[in-house]
């Protein structure tokens, strides 16, 4: 079943459960932190219902759907992916690595989800170097102050995209798109 833009603002989100358990989920997971435009919280559900992730995280200083404006912006997805709110970053962290067996990706059961934090920092190699395994779980940061170093400590590697030009960023949902459909195409 695919849906446009309007079916999915309109569609019954109680429809929709049943037909969302269905989907083909990739081992991949969503980790925002402090994320606080709404726009690009909800940028990022239409991101993670375009590849499959099997679960993302809202942690921290953020708004949660229902919020109007994640729901437009979203076009509806936050009621088809998997999302769960925690106080911090590392509560997921933490549920990830202790936990796989929530997922339906699980390997083995042994907490073996690969951590990568999508920053800039003195630790940070390019996202294109690095060796990535499956289950994986991307951590997205605040849009100015970035991944906290807190949850940068708890990541197995931290990822940085190359930036040429004057700006020293780019935008929360496109740093999320570029990196996971990197780490898609090494499945």
């Amino acid at each position: 079943m695919k849906l446009n833009a309007k079916e999915l603002r309109t569609v019954d989100e109680d429809d929709i459960q049943e037909e969302a358990k269905n989907l083909k989920r990739h081992p991949i997971y969503f980790i925002l932190e402090n994320v606080y435009d709404t726009y690009n919280i909800g940028g990022l559900f239409r991101l993670a219902d375009a590849i499959g992730v099997s679960k993302m995280y809202l942690c921290g200083q953020m708004e949660i759907p229902p919020n109007s404006k994640i729901k437009k912006a979203s076009i509806g997805t936050y009621k088809i992916v998997p999302w769960e709110y925690k106080k911090t970053a590392k509560e997921a962290i933490e549920e990830l690595k202790t936990h796989p067996s929530n997922s339906p990706l699980e390997r083995g059961g042994k907490g073996c989800v690969q951590i990568i934090a999508v920053e800039q920092n003195e630790k940070s190699i390019p996202y294109t170097q690095i060796n990535y395994s499956f289950p994986v779980a991307l951590i997205l940061g605040n849009e100015t102050f970035g991944v906290t170093k807190e949850t940068l400590a708890l990541a197995d590697h931290i990822a940085e995209i190359p930036m040429w030009g004057i700006n020293k960023s780019l935008n929360v949902i496109v740093s999320a798109a570029i990196v996971s459909y990197h780490v898609m195409g090494k499945k």
